[in-house]
């Protein structure tokens, strides 16, 4: 099992931190753990505004990290919920449903975590490659915004913009699917015709397949999916062995939604989470010095990425990539990416796929053809990294593989960002699926665990683990390239949502497999969305102690956490706005937010401006300052 930064320390970490940064530290002592950096804890801090730790190799000088709320030092308390709230998040989760609700996991913690050791490598190759790089700040709110820049394009554009709450779309009638014996699952094909047999065959009229193709295909983008009522009855009157019969005659994938538990019985479940988000492959030393210098004050300028990549995880790595500075070089189908013309349009370009792609450069290639291929590893002769996300087993069959871009180019990163564990197609049996969000989050586990919080059927139409995924794969570029500046190697680094999602479940692996270094995270005894006078307030009490603060300022003498008090706080919250009672509660030190449902709103809140750019649509700036 490969440890690539095992001469690495993180110093300065808190041995206690405050609970709105528990998740934050929990995952990026796990991550430490998994890259095989030494982590020094030290005595608490006083300064309660942010969580902060130095980061050096032996070759470098100490990169402090300051992880904060948000980026203008807002001083109120958050938890994970709350942040969900205040961001949009939780408003997207909850269009499918028809009202806003927590993805019940700890999802902005962990990208923030992500991101903050995302920084700290990066500034690290930065002061290698001549950037004067000492301090980076990373805020849990700039890290929520990241996850939903897609979202907020589409809310924002000038000429018609995205109108979808959840008080206006939701609709019970949305994947993943309950057959006659109970088994909830998950279908999927990115193949129209495919559909049409489908539906066809299990007895439904062709008006109504057409009318649920475009929805369960926009689900993606949209993280809406209202079907026709008669889809989903059909279903329900199946067994899930005929519904899956009719899969294997049509070519529709399917997936039971799993547990945790199930996913910890599988053969590689231990190996992953032990392993961490990437698998490393180095190739053997060569001879050359590294000596691409930094050309500005981003850590990776002047660096070059070659990017092949749709949808969502892959070109997020590579926007996030160019965010720190790198030439992204982005490989498109002659004609360019399809997704270009999506809805809503800003500037001629779909506002969604802008917000991942606009800071790179295009280059049109037919990479089927012979010629194509050529000029592909003419590009990369002179490139640092090569990132793909193709279907397993493509790779091979475009002579694109690593050991082919490897040949050319020893030093290079090669990069795969995959659905499941491996390109290889052949050696998961997983990888007979699709490897997209939804079928990724039905398998693993996370499906259920957000059903559950949700009280909800399935998981989330929110890409979850595609967002997620996105970011552990620039990560991974990020530590391939530091091993590479310290030893001169090159690399294959592989991750997927397979490892996101491990990666969001790591304490509940750790419960299940008995490891006795991670703390498990405590329910909390208040967490919920409650209606006002004017919009919706979402407060948590992580504790028995800070319900009974709550209960004792608002004079209920009910206990805490109780059908009763919880109805007490109902009637309460409509004698004034959200905004009101967020203000009341900030004095009190009571985590609360108004719940944000309209994210065109989102940039107009003050302590948000510095995460948001506006223009045709509202751009996400980066998640990280480096000073």
């Amino acid at each position: 099992m490969n440890r690539p930064l095992t001469n690495c320390t993180i110093s300065g970490f808190p041995e206690t931190v405050l609970p709105d940064f528990s998740a934050v530290a929990s995952s990026i002592r796990y991550q430490s753990k998994t890259l095989g950096i030494k982590v020094e804890s030290q005595q608490d801090s006083e300064d309660k505004s942010a969580a902060s730790f130095q980061f050096q190799t032996l070759h470098t000088t100490p990169v402090t990290c300051d992880i904060t709320r948000w980026n203008d030092n807002k001083p109120a308390a958050v938890t994970e919920n709350i942040m969900q709230a205040r961001c949009g998040l939780m408003s997207v989760h909850g269009r499918a449903s028809g009202k806003p609700q927590s993805l019940g996991i700890n999802y902005i913690s962990t990208l923030t975590a992500t991101l903050a050791l995302q920084g700290v490598i990066a500034a690290s190759i930065g002061q290698l490659r001549g950037a004067q790089i000492s301090n980076i700040n990373v805020s849990m709110a700039s890290s929520a915004l990241m996850s939903m820049g897609q979202y907020i394009a589409g809310a924002t554009t000038s000429d018609a913009p995205e109108k979808l709450f959840p008080d206006l779309i939701g609709s019970e009638i949305h994947p993943p699917f309950k057959s006659k014996d109970g088994i909830v699952f998950e279908l999927e094909t990115l193949n129209a015709e495919i559909w049409k047999k489908f539906w066809t065959e299990a007895g439904v009229s062709l008006p109504l397949v057409s009318n649920g193709w475009k929805s369960f295909w926009q689900r993606y983008a949209k993280a809406v999916s209202p079907l026709p009522e008669e889809l989903s009855r059909t279903l329900s009157n199946l067994t899930y062995q005929q519904i899956s019969q009719i899969c294997v005659r049509t070519g529709m994938a399917i997936c039971p939604v799993r547990s945790i538990d199930d996913r910890a019985d599988d053969i590689d479940s231990r190996h992953v989470w032990h392993q961490g988000p990437w698998e490393f492959l180095f190739h053997s030393r060569f001879d050359s010095a590294f000596s691409n210098r930094a050309t500005n004050h981003l850590p990776l300028s002047g660096l070059t990425i070659i990017e092949s990549c749709r949808r969502i995880q892959g070109p997020l790595a590579g926007h996030l990539l160019s965010l720190l500075g790198a030439n992204v070089i982005r490989i498109e189908p002659p004609g360019g990416d399809p997704l270009r013309g999506m809805p809503p349009i800003a500037n001629g370009c779909s506002a969604r796929f802008d917000a991942l792609n606009h800071l790179k450069d295009v280059r049109e290639i037919d990479i089927k053809s012979t010629s194509g291929q050529k000029e592909i590893k003419e590009l990369i002769r002179h490139a640092d990294v090569f990132l793909h996300n193709w279907m397993p087993g493509k790779a091979v069959l475009l002579n694109l593989d690593y050991d082919d871009l490897a040949s050319i180019n020893p030093s290079l990163i090669y990069a795969y960002a995959g659905g499941w564990s491996t390109d290889s197609a052949e050696h998961v049996s997983s990888n007979t699926m699709p490897g997209t969000d939804f079928m990724a989050q039905a398998y693993s586990g996370i499906a259920h665990k957000i059903a559950k919080a949700s009280g909800s059927q399935g998981g989330s139409l929110f890409t979850v683990l595609d967002v997620l995924g996105g970011v552990i794969a620039a990560q991974g570029v990020c530590i391939a390239l530091l091993n590479r500046c310290i030893n001169n190697v090159g690399a294959k680094v592989t991750s997927s949502l397979m490892s996101a999602a491990t990666l969001l479940c790591v304490e509940d692996f750790q419960n299940l497999y008995e490891q006795p270094n991670v703390k498990s995270s405590k329910k909390s005894i208040i967490n919920a969305v409650f209606p006002t006078k004017h919009e919706k307030i979402a407060i948590e009490c992580h504790s028995l102690d800070a319900a009974r603060k709550l209960a004792v300022i608002l004079n209920i003498t009910t206990d805490p956490g109780t059908i009763d008090f919880h109805q007490q706080l109902s009637n309460l919250f409509l004698a004034k706005t959200a905004q009101e009672w967020v203000e009341f509660f900030e004095q009190e030190d009571i985590p609360a937010g108004v719940v944000i449902e309209d994210l065109s709103k989102l940039q107009t809140i003050p302590y948000l401006q510095r995460d948001l750019c506006s223009g045709s649509y509202t751009k996400i700036n980066s998640p990280w300052s480096f000073q």
